[in-house]
């Protein structure tokens, strides 16, 4: 028989019971999530933190070592509403059953984020965030239609912004409710009218966006009918949610993320005021290049000036050639007369040396016959020279414009004194010099009578 002071043989130890209890609940409960209410929390100077993690009925106690909490992200406090991961233990020196925190994260928030990442994993593996997918921002936008609240400040800080840097872009607004249960399916609504639309609205671009708040407050826009309804859309879509700090999964879907509403705004709109600089030195440019084309221009006209020759002057030329052929001929003449009177001395000096009576009568007989030749001939030359000279003196009259003129031509010139070669260069009311045989007529142009109207008529 067994003496009452001596423990019986099956009985285990405190510290073996207490080895086994966490032994089992370590291997049953490796990795649990935990949602309670921080209370009694405690952090010594070893940078743990130990704290109970309560709710309506229950409670359990929990530590997170310095080298898990230094991750957390934001410091605990009592009354916070928390998510808990990490195994079920036993700390055997108090035999207390404890929750070895590996990770914590505030309840509302955290769950949210919860979902966040695991939607963004999600569309990312889809391709829904790739660059090579996202379209073009128009160039030159001249509709916009804004995605938001229709008492919020973003639609009145995207119109004074657009008023400011260009106001010739035109808005329409499709108001949405941008938080609360019936925001996302808005949300989808507006952006599908905005796509159905376009051709008659004649939209080019499209903001959707909210002003900054919590993340529950920016959850429509973390909603995945929301993404996808962002990327089945055919216009170009800017996201700007909340400040330059959040980011929703509107953000990263959209083909272009802007910080603020009103970065937006001036992501979509030109500087009016550069655009009119830039306006300014195409007009100098094209000012100075048009004066060096009239400087050009005019350098040129004044030298074609110069080599015009009036009609007055083309005759001088002429009478000066007639002139010139007028003398050739009377220097000619007076050569032949005088190679002839040269012969006529030598034929006389050769008879006078013969002096036989018969050869005195046959030269005198030839040297008449010569002479009747001579005459002959002298006047067949002067009659050709003379028809010559008649023939250039016709020539030359029938292409002189004084001839033209008197056979009742006439020449017109403007008041620039260039002379009229069609009605095209003419106004009514221009003044005009008519240039006659004998006079000049002034004329005022009162109408203009095209050539197809004169040929309809005839």
């Amino acid at each position: 028989m067994q003496s009452p002071q001596s423990p019986p043989r099956d009985a285990l130890s405190v510290t073996s019971l207490n080895r086994m209890a966490k032994s089992l609940l370590e291997g049953h409960f490796p990795n649990v999530l935990v949602e309670g209410e921080i209370s009694n929390l405690a952090m010594p100077a070893s940078g743990h933190w130990y704290f109970t993690l309560k709710d309506e009925g229950s409670q359990v106690r929990c530590a997170m070592f310095r080298n898990r909490n230094m991750g957390a992200g934001f410091r605990p406090r009592d009354g916070m509403l928390v998510l808990v991961r990490g195994r079920l233990s036993l700390y055997e020196g108090r035999g207390d059953y404890q929750l070895i925190a590996e990770s914590v994260e505030e309840a509302g928030d955290g769950a949210l984020r919860r979902r966040f990442e695991m939607l963004k994993q999600k569309l990312a593996a889809e391709g829904l965030f790739a660059s090579e997918r996202k379209r073009p921002l128009p160039e030159h936008v001249r509709h916009v239609g804004v995605i938001t609240s229709a008492t919020g400040a973003v639609i009145r800080d995207i119109i004074s912004v657009l008023r400011r840097r260009f106001p010739a872009i035109r808005i329409t607004l499709l108001p949405v409710a941008v938080q609360g249960a019936e925001a996302p399916a808005a949300i989808v609504k507006a952006i599908a009218t905005a796509n159905r639309r376009q051709a008659e609205l004649g939209l080019d671009v499209l903001i959707v966006g909210r002003g900054g708040g919590s993340l529950e407050d920016l959850q429509a826009f973390n909603e995945e009918s929301v993404a996808r309804a962002i990327h089945d859309s055919s216009l170009p879509v800017v996201s700007a949610v909340g400040h330059e700090t959040d980011f929703t999964i509107a953000d990263f879907v959209a083909d272009l993320r802007a910080p603020t509403p009103s970065a937006a705004a001036e992501l979509l709109s030109p500087d009016q005021n550069e655009m009119l600089q830039t306006l300014e030195g195409f007009a100098l440019v094209f000012r100075k290049l048009i004066g060096d084309r009239l400087q050009r221009d005019t350098r040129q006209l004044l030298w074609l000036t110069r080599q015009l020759k009036h009609p007055g002057r083309r005759l001088q030329e002429h009478a000066q050639a007639l002139d010139m052929l007028e003398g050739r001929l009377q220097r000619a003449t007076r050569h032949r007369l005088a190679h002839t009177a040269n012969a006529l001395e030598r034929l006389r000096q050769r008879l006078s040396l013969l002096s036989p009576v018969t050869a005195i009568r046959q030269q005198l007989l030839r040297q008449e016959a010569l002479g009747h030749r001579l005459q002959r001939a002298m006047l067949q030359t002067l009659h050709r020279q003379q028809a010559a000279l008649g023939q250039l003196a016709r020539s030359l009259d029938s292409v002189s414009p004084l001839q033209t003129l008197r056979r009742g031509y006439s020449i017109t010139f403007d008041a620039r004194q260039q002379v009229v070669r069609s009605v095209a260069s003419l106004q009514p009311g221009q003044s005009l010099r008519t240039q006659l045989g004998a006079g000049v007529v002034l004329s005022t142009i009162t109408a203009l009578v095209p050539e197809a109207l004169i040929n309809d008529e005839s």
